[in-house]
Order: structure tokens, then C-alpha cells, then sequence
């Protein structure tokens, strides 16, 4: 699944909790005990759900990262001249860049 889809099914769910939290917040003085009672239920499924794919992505985000920092780590460690002038160049435009201002 790619990362905008990740993001936008987070996004959706996110949504979808707060909904249910406000429809709970908003209806809890017209509503009998048992209705109350279903739209708690419906919460606490949505924010269980919610917390889960949280945890899910947050791990995710975070194996990515660690894979990146390793190939950069390994790349920077097969080429260091090259990260050097890299660094060299981008220290340059960014000078005249600033120098600008």
C-alpha cells in the first residue's frame, strides 16, 4: 500500500473516531441509557481500531526510517568523497542563496 493511501485511510479513521465522539458528546442528554450505552460500545470500537492502526503505522514509519538510515549510512560509508563534495555543493548554494538576502 503505498504512503498516501496509508495516510488517507489514517486520516479516515481519524475522522470517523472524532465523529463518533462528537455524536456521543452531543446526543448524551436526549438519548435513553441503552442507546447511550450502544453509542459507548461504537466509540470504544472505533478508538480501540484507531489506536491499533496508530501503533501499526507508527512502526512502520518507524522500520522505514531505520532502513533509510542504513542505506544512506552504507552509502555515505562506500563513498565518502563523493557524500564530501556533495555536502561541498549544497553548502555552496546554499551560501549564495542566503548571501542573497
Amino acid at each position: 500500500m503505498a504512503k498516501d493511501q496509508q495516510s488517507e485511510l489514517l486520516r479516515n479513521e481519524l475522522k470517523s473516531l472524532a465523529d463518533t465522539l462528537e455524536e456521543v458528546l452531543n446526543s448524551s442528554s436526549d438519548k435513553s441509557k441503552a442507546e447511550l450505552e450502544k453509542l459507548r460500545s461504537k466509540a470504544e470500537s472505533a478508538l480501540k481500531d484507531t489506536r491499533s492502526r496508530l501503533s501499526e503505522t507508527g512502526e512502520r514509519i518507524v522500520n522505514q526510517t531505520k532502513e533509510a538510515a542504513d542505506y544512506a549510512d552504507d552509502y555515505v560509508r562506500q563513498n565518502p568523497w563523493t557524500c564530501v563534495g556533495i555536502g561541498a555543493a549544497v553548502g555552496v548554494v546554499l551560501g549564495v542563496l542566503l548571501a542573497r538576502r
